[in-house]
């Protein structure tokens, strides 16, 4: 093992002290580059149980086994966590798109077995790049077709479907050896507000909430899902003051004493304004651990030493005011090394699982929904692939690619392309076509005005256009040929151009 200096910075942090320790091991901090760097190795000497990979940590597989391995040269049993939801929330994938359907595609399936064997295929792609805890699935019922932020990330709209997909999802990824993270808790599918902005808020009466939102992670805590996130959403019915990743009520009393669950909590990411602005990075931390988590999400923004040094301190000195109980930040570090080991007890079953390098194709070709209006014809000529661009959900990000158009170039060579936003949208792409006809590819139109006017200006145009919504198909089908992949992967997109090179 390979031994560093301690910082200047970091005096009053003895190797021995086992409060320092219990606080660098609740914490999943995140970093920059592609290689391990010095500070993050040297943490891991002094207590660090966990690291996070974000899109930025990725290049290729390859790249990523190396990262893991050279992490792992300090500390065997590391947790390596990642949000790897497959679909449009894709980190392994982040340049390319996902190779596999998200959750939305795999509901509309509605095949257990296939969403078990998608999830496993994933497991085994994260195992052998040395990743081992995976910040997923999402298990949110979808009960507002106007959220921001889960949409395409949820099973669907009924519970008791997002109940067994997510049980199946959980199990298939685990059979890997790597701990699935089920989220977000107690429910983000009914809110109209993106966390990473302010507090969502719920304001549905209790018995909804446990008719809804929590059978799925019921059979996720059967299924034996590792760990459970928390969301930062405000639930009066629950807990009128403090959201659920702050609240002793809704991660202590129901999620540990009324569902029995025994294994991780880890909260979603701190730095989202929901709590850093309300709360401030360094209490809420302290409140979040107080409330019952037990690891913290941190690094998606803020990815630096300063950062993690600054909430150990917090931990510390909230421990020696007596401000947080030290048996309940002992208990937290615990279950965090408790499911290091269970990992790394299991890491040699990710060798045993077959590959089904083509299993997310096959599910992506499975969840389209055609519906034509009239005659359809195939399309033979070169078209105008006119692409419609929402504002980026932060959670997917702006960097992973998206539509169809690098497919239909490859299949109708000689087709152009073009990306459009805003009112004028339609007319843009009207003119950009230069007679060709056009194939629009939208995502949740039923949430963009401007969007839905744009495919009015075009159809009134050109009745003969394709229309490919890879978002909810919230509203009505309409264009000669509307095709509805149910999310934005890249394999959704081949199995879209497929279908309307078919007709």
């Amino acid at each position: 093992m390979t031994t560093l200096s301690t910082s200047a910075s970091d005096s009053g942090s003895a190797a021995g002290d086992t409060l320092t320790r219990d606080a660098l091991a609740v914490l999943q901090p995140g970093f920059d580059g592609t290689t391990a760097p010095d500070w993050v190795r040297r943490r891991l000497g002094e207590g660090l149980a966990s690291v996070a990979l974000f899109g930025r940590n990725v290049v290729t597989e390859e790249q990523v086994t190396a990262l893991t391995a050279e992490l792992r040269a300090e500390r065997d049993d590391l947790l390596v966590a990642i949000d790897e939801e497959s679909g449009d929330v894709t980190r392994l994938d982040v340049r390319t798109g996902s190779s596999f359907p998200g959750n939305h595609a795999l509901g509309a399936v509605d095949d257990p077995a296939l969403t078990r064997g998608v999830a496993r295929e994933l497991g085994r792609r994260l195992a052998a790049c040395g990743v081992n805890f995976d910040w997923a699935p999402s298990a949110d019922v979808n009960a507002n077709p106007d959220n921001p932020v889960i949409g395409v990330r949820s099973f669907g709209a009924d519970t008791a479907l997002v109940a067994r997909h997510t049980a199946a999802w959980v199990e298939g990824l685990q059979s890997t050896g790597v701990a699935a993270c089920t989220k977000h808790f107690p429910g983000h599918g009914d809110t109209n507000v993106d966390s990473h902005h302010a507090v969502p808020r719920i304001d549905v009466d209790a018995e909804t909430l446990y008719a809804r939102e929590l059978p799925p992670f019921r059979a996720a805590i059967a299924a034996g899902t590792r760990a459970v996130m928390s969301a930062h959403i405000l639930v009066p019915a629950l807990d009128p003051e403090r959201p659920g990743t702050l609240s002793r009520r809704i991660l202590t009393e129901l999620l540990r004493g009324e569902l029995g669950y025994q294994g991780l909590i880890v909260t979603d990411g701190m730095e989202m304004r929901a709590i850093s602005r309300t709360y401030g990075l360094e209490h809420g931390v302290v409140l979040a651990i107080a409330a019952g988590a037990d690891a913290i999400c941190v690094g998606g923004g803020l990815c630096d030493e300063a950062t993690v040094l600054k909430l150990r301190d917090a931990l510390v000195a909230a421990v020696r005011s007596g401000e947080l109980p030290e048996e309940r930040l002992a208990d937290a570090a615990a279950r965090v090394r408790a499911l290091a080991r269970w990992t790394a007890e299991t890491r040699k079953d990710a060798e045993t699982v077959v590959p089904e390098p083509e299993i997310g194709l096959v599910a992506a070709r499975r969840a389209l929904t055609v519906t034509r209006h009239g005659s359809a014809a195939p399309l033979t000529e070169p078209v105008h692939v006119a692409q419609f661009n929402p504002a980026p959900n932060i959670a997917v990000g702006d960097e992973t690619p998206w539509g169809v158009a690098a497919e239909l170039l490859r299949l109708l060579p000689g087709s152009t392309a073009g990306s459009f936003s805003g009112p004028d949208a339609g007319r843009e792409a009207l003119a950009a076509a230069a007679g060709r006809r056009v194939v629009a590819v939208v995502r949740d139109e039923h949430r963009h005005t401007w969007m839905g006017s744009a495919l009015d200006a075009l159809l009134a145009a050109r009745p003969d256009t394709v229309v490919v919504e890879m978002g909810v198909p919230q509203a009505p089908p309409r264009g000669a040929l509307r095709i509805a992949t149910h999310g934005a992967a890249r394999v959704c997109g081949i199995a879209a151009a497929e279908a309307v090179v078919a007709g």
